[in-house]
């Protein structure tokens, strides 16, 4: 029983927008850039996301065939049918919608709700919102989801939903999102803002016991797999995670955002982003997050690995990644897919093709012409502290060993001393 596991309790503001949009900082670090001097790796040609030549960038997972590995994450670049139309188009794997309720009146944005941090070259690191699930009405997403699905037959679209401590409202959203044909479901155990009065989001997703309980009635009423989408606001992100996978969930996605303030404005003294002058702690994600998802990422993945093999459990990875190089970090320390929605926001739909000629140029100079042949290849080098002390200790004793020589001077016989000088000569 860990009903009170790192419990963490944050409001969501509802006021109007001030009249500055968008709050900016400036921090000191040094930007990764890619092959084309942007930061982006050269794109390629997609033709329905499948590439047209070079190494093969599908995968299967859960059952679902995506032509690429990247899905777009859901949040802002899954809102509504114009801006999935588009994700399809350009290329990507996969849509995740923006989370979905069965009521969304209760949902109020509020505007700014972003906030960047940059380096001093101006380039963007470190994103922070507060944004909440979708403020649609559910009938109106499900009925141009149902028109995807219908324009789109062959693609993956997947529903992220998110409900209260209920099981009919769980069972009556997922019975609509099947209905239109969803090819899966994403459960927002993750969001690190906005509703936790209601016990949504990260306040079910820090509770393993209604974790668990949860799961098991949205497994029991989906036939479609199911992955749940992990925050990482916890100390050991592996636990809750493995709960979600004992309660029959076939996959799980993280990292979402982790909590955070972007900062405070020294000039009036309010923190950012600031409505009416006042904020709330937000998500933080892009580039800065990316070295700690990789860390939760390899967590969960270890776990499939030590109790799931063979049994088809699925990681999706998020955090950071912008380029081909940053998937292939994610691909090989064990995830199956990789999700982007700050980058997106960033850059725009079309950087799927960036993304893909990356990955393909990282499996072509080492060889790879399958995602399955590097998937997880990275992950048994990963391991304990005692390991590494254990591995170095043996390197040094085996390097002393098979030292040629004598140690020192004591060491020289009267009886061998033409064969001890022999041992020390270079040019033998």
């Amino acid at each position: 029983m860990q009903q009170n596991l790192l419990r963490s309790r944050t409001s969501h503001a509802s006021a109007r927008a001030p009249s500055r949009p968008l709050a900016t900082r400036r921090l000191s670090v040094v930007p990764r850039v890619g092959a084309n001097g942007t930061g982006l790796d050269e794109p390629i040609e997609l033709v329905d996301g499948r590439v047209t030549s070079g190494p093969d960038l599908s995968v299967e997972v859960n059952g679902l065939k995506l032509p690429n590995p990247f899905i777009i994450g859901s949040g802002p670049p899954g809102t509504n049918y114009q801006v999935m139309k588009k994700a399809f188009d350009e290329g990507w794997g996969g849509v995740i919608c923006k989370t979905l309720s069965l009521d969304s009146s209760k949902v109020v944005n509020v505007t700014p709700r972003y906030a960047k941090l940059r380096d001093y070259s101006g380039k963007v690191f470190g994103w922070q919102n507060f944004e909440l699930i979708s403020d649609r009405p559910f009938s109106v997403m499900i009925d141009e989801m149902k028109r995807l699905r219908q324009e789109y037959p062959g693609r993956i679209l997947i529903a992220s939903i998110m409900e209260e401590y209920n099981q009919g409202a769980w069972e009556e959203i997922i019975g609509r999102c099947e209905e239109i044909g969803v090819d899966a479901f994403e459960i927002n155990f993750s969001c690190p803002h906005g509703l936790p009065e209601r016990r949504m989001g990260m306040a079910m997703g820090q509770d393993p016991e209604i974790l668990g309980e949860v799961c098991g009635w949205i497994n029991k009423a989906a036939t479609k797999p199911v992955w749940a989408k992990m925050t990482p606001n916890v100390t050991d992100i592996a636990y809750p995670a493995g709960v979600a996978l004992a309660a029959g969930c076939e996959g799980v996605a993280a990292i979402n955002t982790i909590s955070c303030i972007t900062g405070v404005n020294l000039d009036t003294l309010r923190p950012e982003p600031s409505v009416e002058g006042y904020s709330t702690p937000g998500g933080y994600s892009w580039k800065a997050v990316k070295p700690i998802a990789l860390a939760k990422c390899t967590a969960i993945a270890k776990l499939i690995e030590r109790e799931y093999a063979g049994q088809g459990r699925s990681l999706s990875g998020i955090g950071g990644v912008e380029t081909g190089g940053d998937a292939a970090e994610f691909i090989l320390l064990g995830s199956d897919t990789v999700q982007v929605c700050t980058g997106v926001m960033i850059h725009g739909y079309p950087v799927v093709k960036n993304l893909c000629g990356g990955l393909q140029r990282f499996m072509a100079k080492h060889g790879f012409n399958s995602i399955a042949e590097f998937k997880g290849k990275s992950l048994p080098y990963v391991t304990v502290h005692s390991e590494l002390v254990k591995r170095q200790r043996d390197a040094i004793a085996a390097k002393r060993a098979a030292r040629v020589g004598l140690n020192n001077d004591a060491e020289w016989s009267g009886e061998d001393f033409v064969k001890n000088a022999e041992s020390m000569v270079a040019n033998r």
